[in-house]
């Protein structure tokens, strides 16, 4: 048995295909079928068998896959151990983050992170809040800061820092120049939405529900890109709420309005996320001291 044999075991049950296994390992479909078959051989018992030509892990290959990935992960965090015993500070931090926190606010705090650690170097992965959880649990980034509420009790979670929602329009809007709107006047407005999946959307329709206006809302526009969102209000295509640190520089060109919603607040919280590990790398540590310690203006 080795490594390698229980990585190709894992791909194959992960992907339930021994041909897609063997295109993410670089390795032809016998060499897989290969490992598969040593595999078996050394533990005396069928791991996968064959069915209607789909292929169907055994109830010895479902016992086998939580111990072969536990010792894939530890194989991983031994030798970032002992590279960091030896010094090496080579192997990035990988942060993963939302898309807000990671287009607006991550890449400063970052800067700021590398020039008092020159010799760390850092890796970036911003996605939706739940495709980064999803990285964070499978050990693909090492910490994780997110928007909106992190329900999974398997993960480590503490309060980054606060943020604030606002309602925007373009200057040319009817409320471009009225200070407060009421919250059920949204409903008369053609919105523009985050993509399902984002901490922002969940947020606003949790707040719209406590109100009993989501059911009205009229949901005109999904776009996945904070950025495409604001040109979109700007071309006056419709109204938005969006996190206010994305939208200081359209505010202070004047190109979009911050209208106030006077009977709704929208503060949320920012959350440093962390999954359990026996060992934790001491760049890792020194971010998330500098994390806790940093003070957002």
């Amino acid at each position: 048995m080795n490594l390698d044999s229980l990585k190709m075991f894992c791909l194959v049950v992960e992907n339930k295909s021994i041909s897609i296994a063997a295109r993410k390992f670089f390795v032809s479909q016998p060499a897989v079928t290969k490992q598969i078959k040593a595999l078996e051989e050394y533990y005396g018992m069928l791991l996968f068998e064959r069915s209607g030509g789909n292929l169907h892990i055994t109830e010895a290959g479902k016992l086998l896959y939580p111990y072969a990935k536990a010792i894939l992960e530890d194989h991983e965090r031994a030798k970032e151990r002992l590279a960091n015993y030896k010094g090496n500070q080579h192997t990035p931090i990988c942060v993963g983050a939302t898309l807000t926190i990671g287009e607006y606010l991550l890449p400063k705090l970052l800067g700021r992170f590398k020039q008092r650690n020159p010799d760390i170097n850092l890796k970036l992965q911003v996605a939706n809040t739940q495709d980064i959880l999803e990285s964070l649990q499978e050990h693909h980034i090492d910490l994780a800061l997110v928007e909106g509420k992190v329900d999974n009790p398997s993960l480590m979670v503490e309060k980054f820092a606060d943020d604030e929602l606002v309602l925007i329009c373009s200057e040319h809007h009817k409320w471009s120049r009225r200070k407060e709107i009421n919250s059920d006047e949204l409903t008369g407005e053609p919105m523009i939405w985050r993509e399902n999946g984002s901490g922002t959307r969940m947020i606003i329709e949790n707040a719209l529900n406590q109100k009993g206006l989501m059911d009205n809302m009229d949901i005109y526009m999904e776009i996945g890109s904070t950025q495409a969102i604001k040109a979109a209000v700007e071309a006056g295509l419709g109204i938005a709420i969006l996190s206010k640190m994305a939208v200081l520089r359209e505010f202070e060109l004047n190109v979009i309005k911050e209208v106030k919603i006077k009977d709704m607040s929208l503060k949320r919280e920012l959350w440093l996320v962390l999954a359990p590990q026996r060992f934790r790398r001491q760049g890792v540590d020194k971010l998330l001291r500098f994390f806790k310690t940093v003070r957002l203006k």
